[in-house]
């Protein structure tokens, strides 16, 4: 395929699998060899993720029903510190995701919040603690939305090293689960340029409230936190190259 019909691809932001985006990503990086100030990370708006020895697993089917009215789930949502030990089943995490990343469109790709161009910058990684969900082991995992899945990436509880990367804010250790949220700003301003950053916050607001009201619909509770130093989180977390986190937020039954 010809570079300018690559580049009229990417231009109508066409959809290609995980696959065809790394086949595009090399042969872009090749085409454009020895052009010092071309940089092939920023040519294509995908995530080429490789994590070792990863673990991947089919996740249950998300509901469209349950037994809370949206405008109670708004009226009752509240920021919880404090988590009851008490684990989750695979069932609520899996409602969750799906609540905050998950496939909505029929036979389609359309997700389940906003997000500008339709470019999905965000990635969610689930810290697992010991017994922290029901016939599911300890660990860091990945969620796949395109398969509804997860893979895990680390094997050990990380939530003690997540709390300390976040000014040792260790309350959040009571949580049976701590979501991050993650951002590749490239896959956004590829398209957008630096305004694709703003794009990005406003998409993880969008995700952070779904997650919020899906903890409330399921009689769960989720709190949010903003101050953690990047660099230790991704160490925590093992995330893919380029993700850098903007939220994290543990959830668990309020204590």
């Amino acid at each position: 395929m010809a570079i300018s019909g690559l580049l009229r691809v990417l231009k109508k932001n066409n959809r290609v699998t995980r696959r065809e985006a790394c086949q595009l990503r090399g042969i872009l990086g090749l085409s454009f060899c020895g052009l010092g100030q071309f940089r092939p990370g920023h040519a294509l708006a995908t995530s080429c993720k490789v994590f070792e020895k990863e673990e991947s697993m089919n996740l249950p089917a998300h509901k469209l029903d349950g037994n809370v009215s949206l405008e109670t789930t708004i009226k009752q949502r509240r920021t919880v510190r404090s988590f009851a030990n008490e684990p989750l089943t695979v069932t609520q995490l899996s409602q969750i995701l799906w609540a905050a990343q998950g496939i909505t469109e029929d036979r389609g790709t359309k997700r389940a919040a906003p997000s500008g161009g339709g470019l999905y910058p965000i990635d969610i990684y689930a810290v697992v603690g010991k017994i922290g969900v029901r016939d599911l082991a300890q660990g860091v995992y990945h969620y796949d939305p395109p398969r509804h899945s997860m893979e895990r990436i680390v094997d050990t509880d990380q939530r003690d090293a997540v709390a300390v990367a976040s000014l040792r804010q260790m309350w959040m250790t009571t949580a049976p689960v701590i979501l991050v949220i993650t951002v590749e700003y490239d896959r956004i301003t590829i398209k957008y340029g630096e305004r694709g950053k703003r794009y990005a916050m406003i998409e993880v607001g969008h995700i952070g409230q779904n997650i919020f009201l899906q903890c409330q619909a399921l009689g769960l509770s989720a709190g949010i936190v903003g101050a953690f130093y990047d660099t230790q989180v991704t160490s925590a977390v093992n995330t893919a190259k380029n993700h850098e986190p903007l939220i994290i937020m543990p959830i668990g039954w309020r204590g």
